[in-house]
């Protein structure tokens, strides 16, 4: 049996191991969480390095891509420094073709409601979900992206593709340098909530990105919105049912109640590939066909 493992500094309550079938291949898949402890992450990694067949760090990303610019986080490079032998990715794979779905997938299947709501979309963050912005605007929604509002405490809220581009080429030279627990909640802190700027939430008809974000920051009123995310226990989908929440993507397979991370993921398919190495964009688009992975969409009111 194939074996993947996520690796995440997120908290251990969202644990969770499955065993799934892939292009007729039996692969576990299994999250272990160190609850924001980074070396503990480096030790797991050392410990099952050669073990496994992939690996996804989770609860962080090694850099960001936006368009075919990456941008290291260098703070969290420590984590996989032992890593010598098993492949290592963080989702970005994922994040730049299957999240890249979302929108056409609304269309389809809900495009009367949202052209009687209004297309306007509030981004999470758009530089490191790059997926979600693009397809978004290419599908004509009228954006706000946070990535000054949620990640670094700054009113500012941005509304284009170019600012976006801007913002990653001046600070995010920087910002790859700061400790990683500055600018996203680790362990413990991702359960805590924090509302703010409840008007762009108000404001916006589909609520796109992190699912950690979404909850710290979004109102407890959340009456007939739409929200796009993944890495989705049970308890989250009940949390967004009662704040009103009418529909929910996933952008990865819900398996077993539960939608994994896109390094989860990404790394599952590189265990039935068999390549022992990282995939290319092409490869993941063409896993995703032949096994049939979409973004699914729920009701939840």
């Amino acid at each position: 049996m194939k074996r993947a493992v996520s690796i995440s500094i997120g908290s251990s309550k969202r644990n969770k191991a499955v065993e799934i079938t892939l292009l007729g291949q039996r692969v576990s898949i299994e999250r272990i969480g160190t609850d924001g402890d980074m070396e503990a992450a480096a030790l797991k990694f050392k410990e099952l390095d050669g073990i496994v067949d992939a690996f996804g760090v989770g609860g962080a990303d090694l850099g960001v891509m936006v368009e075919d610019k990456w941008y290291p986080l260098y703070s969290v490079q420590p984590m996989i420094r032992y890593v010598k032998k098993t492949p290592v990715v963080d989702g970005t794979g994922l994040k730049t073709t299957l999240e890249r779905q979302s929108a056409a997938l609304l269309d389809e299947h809900i495009g009367d409601y949202l052209a009687q709501k209004g297309r306007r979309a509030l981004i999470m963050t758009g530089v490191d979900r790059w997926g979600l912005t693009r397809c978004f605007l290419d599908a004509g929604y009228d954006c706000v992206f946070g990535d000054f509002l949620f990640s670094l405490g700054i009113p500012i809220p941005l509304r284009s593709e170019q600012q976006l581009k801007t913002l990653a080429a001046l600070l995010m030279p920087i910002a790859g340098r700061l400790p990683f627990e500055w600018i996203y909640p680790t362990g413990a802190k991702q359960e805590e909530r924090r509302p703010k700027h409840a008007d762009l939430f108000h404001w916006a008809t589909v609520v796109a990105g992190d699912c950690h974000y979404i909850k710290r920051y979004m109102p407890d009123d959340m009456h007939g919105k739409v929200i796009v995310t993944n890495t989705t226990t049970p308890e989250d989908v009940e949390f967004f049912r009662r704040s009103g929440v009418k529909y929910l993507l996933t952008t990865t397979p819900v398996l077993e109640g539960r939608s994994f991370g896109t390094n989860m993921m990404e790394a599952a398919l590189i265990a039935v590939s068999g390549k022992g190495r990282v995939l290319t964009r092409q490869e993941y688009a063409e896993l995703l066909s032949k096994i049939g992975f979409v973004p699914q969409l729920q009701p939840l009111t």
